[in-house]
């Protein structure tokens, strides 16, 4: 544990304590916005279904444009991408709150929905990106690359906490307006922030680079911008997909939990307790997501896909048969064991395979395929668990997590990330290749 709290200082060492810090503040209005505009809409409009619409248009804008805006930021550096999406998307969700108070219908309230999720500046899969181009600089081993991806990956799990808390907070004492308002301020302050801060350049020039030189171990080295410009082209592996599918798997999961335990907090009269179980779970996943520097380099990210894989089907298992409040604290909070593994993981093997020029854009891809996920699993799961109970809902979670095995066991003799295309990054020593890399 002492080595794993070292290569953390590293990791916040890489870019500053500054950057983690606007990172986070700049990333949890991401968190805020889908719950805050639900309390919002329904609030002045008094139709949850009118809610359940512009919430549906803000996933779906965050969805389709994730990848856009990572693509962007590849090809054109994180700093112009992000100041704009941030000041635009501040806009937007301010623009949403004084359509909402002043009672608009639903057309233009879900245009501008669509138009704040769209806006996303993704700062979180911008802030991962960076963070491992800074690594790759300095040429750390492949320990500091991991324990990067669990730190991001813990922030990302604490503002998914926190930013609901805060919105129900500010709902309970003032309005649900003022969360999203809130929102808008840490857009435009810590998004601006994040933009201007010195290690914006990593995010695009050295993302190739650095990986280049922290592979160096017998490897051919980068020819210079022409070929930075070809692999900005280049297809994606077709390891790739299988490991968003794995994604959109997981935001699935994320979504019939969150039906489920609505539905059942419902039945027993304890509707108050469904954000609480929630975040316990999320507390649970962020403290595993830390605990994942300590596992041993040997073991590869191949080996920990699998594992994790078998640990949300294992331990979403009982959620079918939960009978007592205090069982699906006990439950939810086990699951949350697996989650932040799962997460971290499939974020270092996309690392791996994908060319560097497309880094951004490939982990705002995945991003993307968790609030998609998330958000069709929670449509279909409500109804499910209308229909047929809250363990309709649960079973949705459950399949989920069997899919996602079963993608992790047929990826053993498939997806080698030292295979990268030909216009991609060349391949490592054969030492460090394939499936069997030692420690990813």
């Amino acid at each position: 544990m002492t080595a794993a709290l070292a290569t953390y200082r590293k990791v916040i060492a890489l870019g500053g304590p500054l950057l983690p810090a606007v990172s986070f503040f700049g990333r949890l209005p991401t968190a805020m916005c889908q719950l805050g505009s639900l309390l919002l809409v329904t609030k002045t409009s008094g139709s949850l279904a009118t809610a359940g619409l512009v919430g549906g248009a803000l996933a779906a804008g965050q969805t389709v444009a994730g990848p856009l805006i990572g693509r962007l930021a590849d090809r054109h550096g994180q700093r112009p991408v992000v100041l704009a999406a941030c000041w635009l998307n501040a806009v937007a969700v301010s623009a949403l709150v004084l359509a909402a108070l002043a009672r608009l219908p639903l057309a233009p309230l879900a245009l501008l929905g669509l138009l704040a999720g769209a806006s996303v500046p993704q700062i979180g899969p911008l802030a991962r990106t960076r963070t491992v181009a800074l690594a790759r600089r300095a040429g750390g081993d492949e320990r500091l690359i991991t324990t990067a991806l669990s730190w991001e990956g813990t922030l990302d799990e604490v503002s998914f906490v926190l930013g609901p808390a805060l919105v129900g907070l500010a709902a309970a004492v003032a309005h649900p307006a003022a969360a999203l308002l809130l929102a808008a301020a840490l857009l435009a302050g810590c998004g601006t922030a994040f933009a201007l801060h010195r290690t914006a350049v990593a995010g695009r020039a050295d993302t190739g680079e650095g990986r280049s030189r922290g592979r160096r171990d017998g490897a051919r080295t980068r020819r210079g911008p022409v070929r930075t410009r070809r692999r900005a082209r280049a297809r994606m592996p077709r390891a790739v997909h299988a490991l968003r599918v794995s994604m959109a798997l997981q935001g699935a999961m994320f979504g019939a939990c969150q039906a489920g335990i609505t539905a059942l907090t419902e039945r027993w009269g304890r509707p108050e307790q469904a954000g609480l179980i929630y975040a316990a779970m999320g507390v649970m996943s962020a403290v595993a997501g830390l605990a994942m520097a300590a596992v041993p380099a040997r073991i590869g990210l191949p080996v920990r896909r699998r594992v994790a894989a078998a640990g949300l089907v294992a331990l979403a298992a009982p959620l079918l048969f939960v009978a007592s409040l205090g069982m699906l604290y006990l439950v939810v909070i086990v699951l949350g064991v697996a989650f932040a593994p799962h997460l971290i993981t499939i974020f270092g093997l996309t690392e791996r395979v994908v060319p560097p020029a497309r880094l951004a854009e490939s982990m705002a891809f995945l991003t993307s395929a968790i609030v998609g996920g998330q958000a069709l699993a929670l449509a279909a799961s409500g109804r499910l668990a209308e229909a047929y109970g809250p363990a309709a809902a649960f079973a949705v979670a459950v399949g989920a997590a069997v899919v996602v095995l079963v993608l992790a066991l047929a990826a053993r003799g498939a997806g080698r990330p030292a295979e990268p295309g030909p216009a991609a990054a060349p391949s490592p020593a054969p030492a460090a290749s394939g499936e069997g890399r030692s420690g990813h």
